[in-house]
């Protein structure tokens, strides 16, 4: 096996639900990380991560260019992760998703960085007519190509794993709520698993694919949104009926929460995005820009889901099917 060079990598939010498994994988293979984030002092943990020393969270903002290049300087891989689910005050979906992409490839650029990997979305290039999320990230997507020509663009699907956003978050919906609002139930989707993404993310980063060109991520399943609700509600071991609710009448009831100040449970915005389908093209695949391109062979949600989402249950870790014998 060819010995990989140490390089110099940072990561713009490395402290999330991605970043904490591809600083990981990094580190295991030598790298010096720096993990770049708004609040480096909520970050200490990633520093375990790694040897003494290896692992660095530093502060920077993808809206802030002066930080941004600070936080790549002496760098040999940058790799943006930065995104946000909901435009609200100075984090919005332009400010984030397209100025700071921007800024990240710009700044990687001046400072002689040899390969930048940007995170965008799947479906954006469907999505972008309707979803002002989806738009922002296509924008991205173009402003990290002209400034960075040799950018890999990665599209993962929805992502599923421990402590991720949108199954656990569909878990807790089918434990308190009597009857579960379905949005968009035909809809099309390729749940991806975190650690399958991570790992073509670090190998993306150490020149092991073709740079300059957009990857698409899904997992082995297509489902409909109806069929994954269903799913969730198998490993929750619960039964609610699932409630068809119009796209228009969805807006409706996303509007008291775009005036909370916690993050909204769902937005107009991604009502629109839940009619959208999130699945791998016909042209990633027959040109292999997919799972294929990493040699990753992709994870299905059976074998991963049982091992979190079984805290849901009535009786949480109790229920499990495999649940240890008492000790008496």
């Amino acid at each position: 096996m060819d010995r990989i060079e140490p390089k110099i990598v940072t990561i713009f939010g490395g402290a999330g639900f991605v970043g904490t498994q591809i600083v990981q994988l990094l580190a295991k293979n030598g790298h010096r990380i720096r993990v770049a984030t708004r609040r480096p002092n909520l970050a200490g943990p990633v520093k375990m991560f790694g040897s003494v020393g290896q692992v660095q969270p530093i502060q920077a903002n993808v809206r802030n260019a002066a930080s941004v290049a600070l936080a790549v300087r002496g760098a040999d891989v940058v790799i943006n992760l930065v995104g946000v689910g909901h435009s609200r005050g100075v984090q919005t979906f332009k400010a984030v998703h397209t100025e700071g992409a921007r800024n990240v490839a710009e700044a990687a650029k001046a400072a002689g960085v040899t390969t930048l990997v940007h995170m965008s979305a799947l479906g954006v290039d469907l999505a972008a007519g309707v979803s002002d999320y989806a738009s922002s990230k296509l924008d991205g997507e173009v402003a990290v190509l002209e400034a960075f020509p040799n950018a890999i663009i990665m599209r993962p699907s929805i992502l599923f794993g421990q402590g991720d956003g949108f199954f656990n978050l569909m878990g807790t919906l089918a434990r308190m709520f009597p009857v579960l609002p379905l949005i968009g139930g035909a809809t099309r989707f390729q749940p991806a698993y975190v650690g399958d993404v991570a790992e073509a993310f670090a190998a993306a980063a150490e020149g092991k694919v073709k740079a300059g060109k957009i990857y698409e991520l899904g997992g082995p399943q297509v489902e409909t949104y109806k069929d994954i609700m269903a799913r969730v509600q198998r490993e929750a071991g619960r039964k609610r009926p699932m409630l068809p609710v119009p796209a228009g009448i969805a807006k409706l009831l996303a509007l008291p929460f775009a005036i909370l100040p916690f993050p909204p449970l769902l937005t107009a915005d991604q009502v629109e995005l839940l009619g959208v389908d999130n699945v791998v093209s016909d042209a990633a695949i027959k040109d292999k820009r997919t799972f294929a391109a990493f040699g990753i062979t992709p994870t299905a949600m059976d074998t991963i889901l049982p091992s979190y989402l079984y805290r849901f249950r009535k009786h949480g870790q109790f229920d499990r099917d495999n649940a240890p014998a008492p000790i008496l």
